[in-house]
């Protein structure tokens, strides 16, 4: 059975973990958006001021982030409440355990965020429902015994309640209520991993993010701002992300390699296939396009610089250079080796064997590959039928009819002396005869690792 490849988007459903309403939890939501302006009072039940914002650690590491305490304001100053001095927080104020308060003005340390300033109303992404949202509510609970940030509400739906009358601002949608434990978050709130111990919370969803489809980042980085998507880069593996690259809208992809600066550009798109490599650098201007190239090494420059040469409808204007080549003498068990060393293995559908003179001899399947016994030599599993063979300045449209002539999913390009310098598949050619449209990527089968 053939995976999910590569821009097939929608497969993934957003399957969000909803906060666990259990022991009682539902009761015990207090909405962030609500408390504020709320009166705080003291042991007897007097006002000392208003809620303005809640402080959270952000640098424990835990799913749930406790609260630090709140701030205050009293007459026109910004006091800030730690949560040890805290006796009840509840969707109509705040109790006070002591009467006694330091006013000074309030200024948040290393490792604390601001939930309404900082967190309300920014992007956020949530990891398990693979989608970026926007925090219309936060929601705080007590959870063993420490008052914690337990979730966040979205929605257009949320946003018309804050603008609504103050009664209605406190009033929590628990079954809306996505588990904070599933969200990442930006800016001052994902703390870098110079900042010390910040970087654990920010290495909490790194192998969750890196697991996700392609498709599915590329999604998150066009749907993100412009410091949130240079963020979520610094997440991601580099591999990752040159996938995720491949898979985003031309104009999306674009603005993000602009952005990026050309060192870490560079190596993205060194990253990426040859021939989605030489698409993304034609899409940009020229001086950036040499500025890229210029940061990449000689050898990954001047390959990609072979294939920019021809047309973009051409046959060489669409390869990918990146070819598994073997020799007739050659067993199957060294084809597999080649193929377990291969990044871009699950874009090949067949393994290209030569002559002593690297002539091209076959192409061999996969499916051929995987059914011989290792010790076979590939000189056994030659035969029809034959691959399909194109030069360089074959126009992409003649490739698309010998493809379909001969019901084979990729062609082999060669030079004039019938030595293999690239592969094209069928999406390639679909993108490049319908360019713009999205095209999912056809599946293939996958070699097993």
């Amino acid at each position: 059975m053939s995976t999910p490849r590569r821009g097939s988007r929608g497969i993934r459903p957003h399957r969000s973990h909803h906060l666990d309403l259990t022991h009682g939890l539902r009761e015990r939501l207090v909405s962030v958006a609500g408390l504020v302006r709320r009166p705080v009072r003291n042991p007897g039940g007097e006002g000392v001021g208003y809620v303005s914002d809640a402080v959270a650690r952000w640098d424990t590491g835990e799913p749930h982030p406790p609260l630090a305490g709140l701030v205050v304001r009293v007459g026109s100053r910004q006091a800030f409440v730690p949560v040890n001095l805290v006796a009840q927080v509840r969707p109509d104020g705040v109790s006070l355990s002591t009467a006694r308060l330091t006013l000074q003005e309030f200024t948040p340390h290393e490792g604390e965020v601001c939930l309404v300033r900082d967190i309300l109303d920014r992007q956020l992404l949530d990891v398990d429902g693979v989608r970026v949202v926007r925090a219309a509510d936060l929601y705080l609970a007590t959870v063993t015994d420490r008052i914690r940030l337990v979730g966040v509400e979205v929605g257009l739906r949320t946003l018309l309640r804050r603008l609504g009358p103050a009664r209605w601002r406190a009033k929590a949608r628990p079954d809306a209520v996505i588990d904070w434990a599933s969200v990442h978050s930006f800016g001052s709130v994902a703390l870098t991993e110079t900042s010390g111990r910040g970087a654990i919370r920010l290495d909490r969803h790194r192998n969750e993010l890196n697991r996700l489809l392609p498709a599915d980042l590329a999604a998150l980085l066009e749907d993100l701002g412009r410091q949130e998507r240079r963020e979520l880069l610094d997440v991601v593996e580099p591999a990752a992300a040159a996938d995720a690259l491949e898979s985003m809208h031309p104009d999306k992809r674009r603005q993000l390699l602009t952005e990026t600066g050309p060192p870490r550009a560079a190596d993205l798109v060194a990253l990426m296939e040859p021939d989605e490599a030489a698409r993304a650098l034609r899409g940009l201007p020229r001086q950036q396009r040499d500025q890229l190239l210029a940061a990449m090494f000689a050898d990954k420059a001047e390959a990609l610089r072979s294939v920019m040469a021809f047309g973009p409808d051409t046959a060489g204007g669409v390869m990918n250079t990146e070819l598994v080549i073997a020799s007739v003498a050659d067993t199957v068990e060294h084809v597999r080796i080649l193929l377990r060393i291969k990044r871009h293995v699950a874009d090949l559908d067949a393994v290209v064997v030569v002559d002593e003179q690297g002539h091209l001899v076959d192409d061999v399947s996969l499916e051929e590959l995987l059914l011989a016994e290792h010790t076979t030599p590939l000189e056994e599993l030659i035969g029809p039928p034959w691959p399909v063979s194109v030069t360089p300045d074959t126009p992409v449209r003649r490739v698309a009819d010998r493809m379909l002539d001969a019901r084979r999913l990729s062609a082999v390009v060669v030079d004039d002396q019938l030595r293999p310098i690239g592969r094209i598949l069928a999406d390639d050619v679909l993108q490049a005869l319908l360019p713009g449209l999205g095209l999912s990527r056809l599946p293939r089968p996958r070699w097993p690792t």
